[in-house]
């Protein structure tokens, strides 16, 4: 089979890349290398999914490109089975500061993919949304069927993007799936991040700082979750014209966060606390029955656990990583 992973240098995408090559499929990437965090990883990114195509039976190539662009966006589609939209400005908090910009890569560049799967037959468009879609809970955990009512422009993004893959799998009959992710951690992930920022200041002996009284809590999502998720995507069409919840289940604060991280590598450091950031979520907590009912999803990697995998990873990588999440 033949994927589209777009944003596939990035965290998720580039995850997803390379496990499609891993299980035999051709794989291109379209992605601008934005630096709205250090290229670096993006580029350590596109190799290790090169490598993983020259020890496979896949193949990988990459785009470098918009999906605004459409014309482009057109020819990359063409010659595609699925695609898989994982391209975004992401930041919540970017995208109060820069509104513009989160509107048009999130929804003008989602209607463009669409339109060119629709005009050029793809089989499946699997769309990544997220849990800001929700805003502020009416009620916890989050099924699906919760009011979407976002506190910042990169949550009514996602819910617009959202109901344009709905709406082009109900007008047009093409196969649309929006996943929205519960905060995803992992290896290789973005810099601006709670998980890095605690692991690098702990690993230079710095305080991790929460913003605002660490009593926010997240359902923090590992990354080969997300990756299996949309891995079955690929073998039913149970939730074509569906948005599904893709979580952990389980849920922690930020300052208990803190704490697992900073004990995993020096319990002898405190904790900083700073101002609230405008547009965070208060709670997040996903509700995943839908998604384990319609393609099988279920969970594999607890927070906790998760958090001690992603300090193990850094550390076996902190001579190229922890550089780059310092510099960003």
């Amino acid at each position: 089979m033949r994927i589209l992973v777009t944003g596939g240098a990035g965290f998720i995408g580039g995850h997803l890349a390379e496990q499609f090559v891993r299980d035999g499929h051709d794989v291109v990437v379209l992605d601008t290398l934005d630096p709205f965090y250090d290229v670096g990883i993006k580029e350590r990114t596109i190799d290790v999914a090169r490598t993983a195509a020259t020890r496979g039976d896949g193949q990988y190539e990459f785009v470098d490109g918009s999906i605004t662009d459409a014309e482009l966006v057109s020819d990359v589609v063409a010659d595609v089975d699925v695609v898989f939209h994982q391209a975004a400005q992401a930041g919540v908090r970017t995208s109060v500061d820069n509104p513009e910009k989160t509107t048009r890569i999130n929804v003008d560049g989602t209607f463009t993919l669409l339109e060119a799967a629709r005009e050029h037959g793809v089989d499946r468009f699997v769309n990544a949304s997220s849990s800001s879609v929700y805003g502020k809970p009416e009620y916890l955990p989050y099924d699906e069927d919760h009011p979407t009512n976002p506190v910042s422009p990169y949550g009514a993004s996602k819910v617009a993007a959202e109901h344009y893959a709905r709406v082009y799998h109900e007008v047009y009959g093409l196969p649309t799936v929006s996943l929205r992710y519960f905060t995803v951690y992992g290896p290789r992930m973005r810099p601006n991040m709670a998980f890095t920022n605690f692991v690098s200041r702990c690993l230079h002996g710095e305080s991790p700082v929460i913003y605002g009284d660490g009593s926010q809590t997240r359902d923090f999502t590992y990354v080969s979750d997300v990756v299996d998720a949309n891995r079955r995507l690929l073998e039913t069409d149970a939730a074509d014209g569906e948005v599904l919840n893709i979580g952990s289940t389980g849920r922690i604060t930020i300052e208990e966060l803190a704490q697992v991280i900073r004990d995993e590598i020096d319990p002898s450091i405190g904790i900083e606390y700073g101002d609230p950031r405008e547009g965070d979520a208060e709670h997040t907590h996903a509700d995943v029955s839908k998604a384990t009912e319609l393609i099988g999803y279920e969970p594999n990697v607890s927070i906790r656990d998760g958090a001690k995998r992603f300090v193990e990873w850094y550390r076996e990588n902190e001579d190229w990583y922890d550089p780059l999440v310092r510099r960003s």
